[in-house]
């Protein structure tokens, strides 16, 4: 069975974060996104920036990772957007189970189909 992973990262706004979530849950590569609003403090271009800004955490399988930091950087808006990849080491098997199941993107083949 697959690894979980969790990938991270920060949007400008709640639509920006919404908009990458629906697009990578809608493609299958991810089962399912949390964001909510954060404040961010860091250096930008020899700057201090203090932000407000949206933190996703984007749930996945290890099989499904690099296609899904590979959309993420794509659609995101900033130009150098935070993807961090964090490894679990504990997940439960019903959640592993559901999340190998919403990032399978190979359709199931039905073993009760008759032969035409």
């Amino acid at each position: 069975m697959s690894r979980a992973v969790i990938i991270l990262s920060t949007f400008p706004s709640e639509e920006s974060a919404a908009g990458v979530a629906k697009k990578v849950v809608g493609s299958r590569l991810c089962a399912c996104v949390n964001f909510t609003e954060i404040r961010s403090i860091y250096s930008w271009k020899g700057n201090m920036e203090d932000q407000q800004e949206f933190i996703a955490l984007f749930k996945t399988t290890k099989r499904s990772s690099e296609k899904l930091k590979a959309a993420i950087a794509n659609l995101h808006p900033y130009d150098v957007p935070e993807i961090i990849e964090l490894k679990t080491s504990d997940v439960s098997k019903p959640y592993m189970s559901w999340l190998a199941e919403s990032t399978n993107r190979v359709a199931k083949k039905r073993h009760n189909t008759a032969k035409r």
